[in-house]
């Protein structure tokens, strides 16, 4: 599928669809809207007349033209009141817009920057937001159905960007490729979340990681086996890999921009391809998702996949710790005392808390890199989705800088982003009566306790944000319509619109 700017007037282009917006509030027709109802003799607007719901965000309203315009159809997409309309706004109402013309088998889709007439919106951010819900909206994960040969799939091959106005036609292109960076990246995460544990092992991100190195000169890779791992002291994440038959795999990406960089970023995700709870077994239905819980680990894949593309500044490392969390023979027990690479003790209470535990070593080994700021992604704890629920991802951190930076990136990419506090107060939770820390806090704040164990593997020199995204990283039920069933990518295109920023 190919995404392309054209200049001209939406209804003189040949295509099968032709997507406008409809503001609620709007009063008389205007722009796109109104050249295609004035061409097809008012019946757009009859059909709008007849249920003002039409108007509302993501309606959809369809209407064949008979030959009046240049495409096939016409499709209006609420956009809802005017003083509501935001870009992802846009973005919902475009991903609704073009699911519509996939079912009508359209090929060819002509759309018009809606929200940058009367919607006030930037036209370059509209253009980005159409981008990335064409790509997001259509995204599917069907590499285990079977396909019938006999099906008649046609998929959407050209969408154009029909604007008539030459000054916005060169910052439409900008957003184009913004788009594409940020949605290409996101899928990646996508594919690799949705992609069953059987066969998303460690060493499936290994050959990830390898695979992204070997695409650009710009991009390196270091993997540390378990032999290495020893020797480097990384025995916290050692012994999570211990219940597992699959060799661990610790992965250092980095990316180094064409000028020498004035600032370095470290990404740490968590890669517990499966997490069976170890010791501590989770219920059987509780298992059932739990091939996502290397969501931080596809978010920072899915960054390195678009990183080149996206060209920012900033010297980028990209680090993870990937294995299983198994009940073997071998594997960490309740009560166990584990010293982390930085030194600090943990006792284990709770094998299921896994995931902080690798952390800590990866934590660690971030800050011995010196970075100007460690940001590490997790599907971390239930009790995030306990406190803000599904939809939004936990903010924590002491710097109040980079909070700001990263709460307005996610604002501009429409993933919603919450801060929560490091209260200190309940380090007393996670205080152990045999080690430094333990790495449960008990059944209140447990999302906050987790955020506290980590700041203790944290060079406090450093800026450190740590995101939990064990609510948005899988969707179980599609709430954005550009967000379908599955993976959902989350966080990618929030970073990479932070990173371009760093200079």
């Amino acid at each position: 599928m190919d995404i392309k700017v054209v200049k001209g007037d939406i209804k003189d282009v040949e295509g099968d669809v032709a997507i406008v917006g409809h503001l609620e509030d709007s009063g008389e027709y205007g722009g796109a809207l109104k050249t295609l109802n004035v061409a097809m003799n008012g019946e757009i607007g009859e059909l709008l007349e007849e249920d003002r719901d039409r108007a509302k965000l993501n309606m959809v309203t369809e209407q064949k033209t008979r030959g009046m315009v240049a495409s096939s159809r016409a499709i209006v997409v609420g956009l809802g009141l005017q003083k509501d309309l935001t870009v992802d706004g846009v973005r919902q109402a475009m991903a609704s817009a073009i699911l519509v013309a996939e079912q009508k088998k359209a090929k060819t889709v002509n759309v018009v920057l809606m929200g940058a007439g009367r919607g006030g919106l930037n036209s370059k951010l509209v253009a980005t937001a159409i981008t990335e819900a064409v790509y997001l909206g259509l995204y599917k994960f069907d590499s285990w159905k079977s396909k019938d040969e006999e099906d008649n799939v046609v998929e959407i091959e050209l969408v154009q960007i029909v604007e008539k106005d030459a000054r916005k036609i060169s910052s439409a292109k900008q957003g184009v490729e913004i788009g594409e960076i940020g949605a290409r990246g996101t899928n990646h995460a996508r594919d690799l979340v949705n992609e069953p544990a059987g066969t998303m092992k460690p060493r499936d991100l290994k050959n990830d990681a390898l695979r992204i190195a070997e695409s650009s000169p710009m991009i390196s890779v270091e993997i540390f086996g378990r032999a290495e791992l020893q020797r480097m002291n990384m025995d916290a994440f050692l012994a999570v890999a211990a219940g597992s038959d699959e060799e661990p795999y610790f992965i250092h990406l980095k990316y180094e921009p064409k000028v020498k960089a004035k600032k370095s970023i470290a990404l740490v995700g968590k890669g517990v391809t499966f997490d069976s709870g170890g010791l501590s077994l989770k219920p059987a239905a509780s298992m059932e998702t739990m091939k996502i819980d290397m969501g931080g680990a596809a978010t920072v894949l899915g960054v390195f996949e678009s990183i080149v593309a996206l060209d920012p500044a900033v010297e980028v490392h990209g680090i993870i710790p990937a294995t299983e969390n198994m009940p073997g023979g071998k594997a960490y027990r309740p009560g166990d005392v584990i010293r982390a690479k930085n030194g600090v003790t943990m006792e284990i209470l709770n094998t299921d808390a896994e995931g902080r535990v690798i952390l800590a070593d990866a934590l660690a080994y971030a800050c011995e890199l010196k970075p100007n700021a460690v940001i590490d992604l997790a599907t971390l704890t239930g009790a995030v989705v306990v406190a803000i629920g599904e939809e939004m991802t936990g903010l924590m951190t002491d710097d109040d800088k980079l909070s700001e930076q990263l709460l307005a990136s996610a604002a501009e990419t429409g993933e919603p982003t919450w801060r929560l506090p490091l209260f200190a107060p309940y380090n007393k939770l996670i205080e152990s009566k045999i080690a430094d820390v333990k790495n449960i806090g008990g059944r209140w704040g447990g999302a906050l306790t987790a955020g506290l164990f980590l700041k203790k593997f944290v060079d406090p020199e450093i800026p450190w944000v740590h995101l939990d995204i064990a609510g948005p990283a899988f969707a179980e039920r599609p709430y954005l319509t550009y967000v379908p069933y599955g993976g959902t990518g989350v966080m990618v295109r929030t970073l990479l619109n932070w990173l371009k920023k760093q200079k």
